[in-house]
């Protein structure tokens, strides 16, 4: 990763205070703050653009593979999750719950009242509801499958918050399926993986572990769970995203039945799998040097600022005027299938202090244009992936000539860095339990550096041993898909073993 060592941005450095490196690097960016209610966020136009961009391309995606949109309502009957019960259990204590219908006035204050019949459930997810729906939608093996996804917001309940990585309130999607066989549905439950993973690693350049949760990982009703797991550059894992293959189990709750080829009733087999806003402090966190973010060119807001040197007021009209040809011709160009973005900035700033607040945005190409540049046809180049005082000159032709081969690399280097640093912090040397102990635990709790990693190593899969790893706050992050087939003892047990898994601390 690229650090500048005569001067950061952001302070403190990712080595000193990770966490706090993070908050800052979003605040430089002006990506989103906290909101008056706790645990919820306002995600500013800098960051809201990276989401659309998330957005639209994975929406497309979705769709490509027979996915329609639709939307269901916010507030869910309590009666529904109710039906169950593994579910309801999972999510118990993350549920904001509705009472009552208005408010009254009362000694100069207002008060709930009108008292519901039924407490409807803020959607932390929308299998119950949804399930409502499909039970009234699918009455014959004609009907299937049924593909559906929504974007939408959800609400669950946090006690530690961090923007974009834990909210209460956080933006995603969510796909729910419908099908007549269980082969069909296991198949989709691995299909939208894919899409996620190519989705992940393709535009936001991260890499991930693909891979099954363990039982103790499992989404509550789910009889699989699949991940894709990431690396920080802390060394903890994030979650990227997660499709879940739910068997009968929420067909039988809210009743998804319908009729075979030979006339009798079956329950369908469904699927959910989503993704979320925290898919951006995933951006930062792996990407991120200390002078802030560095956004992959395939998911950048904007892919080029063109910064304009107007040294005398007498000048202004002619560099403004060159720097509109240039932001023209550029955006004539195509990259990864669309225009290249470019925006100009106008503001009546010093150019040094807005070339620093673009370095701080992550924008991939920083473009300079002066009296010089306008005199020789020419423009001074800056990239985000290299130090922030290396310049290049280009002549307007050379520059059209390179600008998508640049940002194509731009885009490869930050996932080369990301993988590079992932596969130097795998170890495969921890052995037993002590020695997973040891390797997770920092010198110094007072100030714990960047330690740890993900660890690879045997597990016998019997789910009560993950208890095991509540006291070193470790979790078995996946059982990835490709595995060795190799014998060997369990690292927590000791006992015969021949699944590999993949330990870690993790948000």
């Amino acid at each position: 990763m690229t650090k500048n060592k005569d001067k950061s941005a952001i302070n403190p450095v990712r080595e000193e205070d990770f966490p706090e490196w993070y908050q800052q690097a979003i605040k430089a960016a002006d990506l989103a703050e906290n909101s008056p209610v706790r645990g919820c966020m306002v995600i500013k136009p800098w960051g809201y653009g990276i989401w659309e961009n998330i957005q639209r391309q994975l929406d497309d995606r979705i769709k490509a593979t027979g996915h329609e949109n639709a939307y269901f309502p916010l507030f869910i009957p309590l009666s529904f999750f109710e039906k169950e019960a593994a579910h309801v259990e999972g999510f118990a204590k993350e549920c904001a719950v509705v009472t009552h219908h208005r408010l009254e006035e009362k000694n100069g204050r207002l008060i709930p009242s009108g008292e519901l019949e039924e407490p409807l459930v803020v959607r932390p997810t929308s299998e119950t509801i949804i399930g409502d729906s499909f039970s009234r939608w699918i009455e014959s093996y004609r009907d299937l499958p049924l593909l559906i996804n929504q974007w939408a917001n959800v609400v669950r309940w946090e006690m530690r918050p961090r923007i974009f990585l834990r909210t209460t309130e956080f933006l995603w999607q969510e796909g729910h399926t419908a099908h007549a066989a269980h082969e069909e549905a296991v198949e989709e439950t691995l299909k939208m993986l894919e899409v996620y993973r190519s989705f992940v690693e393709d535009v936001l350049a991260i890499p991930v572990i693909v891979g099954e949760k363990s039982p103790g990982e499992r989404f509550p009703g789910a009889q699989n769970t699949y991940t894709l797991e990431a690396m920080m550059q802390d060394r903890k894992a994030l979650q990227s995203c997660t499709s879940h293959y739910l068997g009968q189990n929420f067909a039988k709750a809210s009743n998804i039945r319908f009729s075979n080829k030979e006339g009798q009733l079956e329950y369908a087999y469904t699927t959910s799998w989503g993704m979320t806003t925290r898919l951006i402090g995933s951006l930062i966190m792996c990407h991120g040097d200390d002078d802030g973010i560095r956004l992959p060119p395939r998911i950048a807001h904007k892919q080029i600022v063109i910064i304009p040197i107007i040294p005398k007021p007498e000048l202004e009209a002619d560099i403004l005027s060159y720097a509109e040809r240039l932001a023209e011709d550029l955006r004539k160009q195509v990259f990864y299938g669309k225009p290249v973005s470019v925006h100009i900035d106008k503001r009546d700033k010093r150019g040094g202090e807005k070339s620093w607040e673009w370095i701080k945005k992550g924008i991939p190409l920083r473009l300079e244009v002066g009296p010089r540049d306008l005199e020789s046809q020419a423009v001074m180049v800056s990239r985000r992936d290299q130090g922030v005082k290396e310049k290049q000159s280009f002549s307007i032709g050379q520059l059209i000539e390179q600008v998508v081969p640049m940002l194509e690399e731009i885009q490869q280097n930050y996932y080369n860095e990301a993988k590079a640093y992932r596969d130097a912090h795998i170890y495969r040397h921890i052995e037993n339990f002590e020695q997973m102990r040891e390797f997770f635990t920092p010198k110094s709790e007072e100030k714990p550096e960047i330690h740890g990693g993900f660890v690879l190593a045997k597990w016998c899969g019997d789910p009560a041993t993950e208890e095991m790893l509540a006291e070193l706050k470790v979790t078995i992050r996946c059982l990835p898909i490709e595995q060795s087939g190799t014998k060997g003892r369990c690292v927590l047990t000791g006992r015969e073993a021949t699944l590999d898994a993949i330990f870690a601390k993790s948000y």
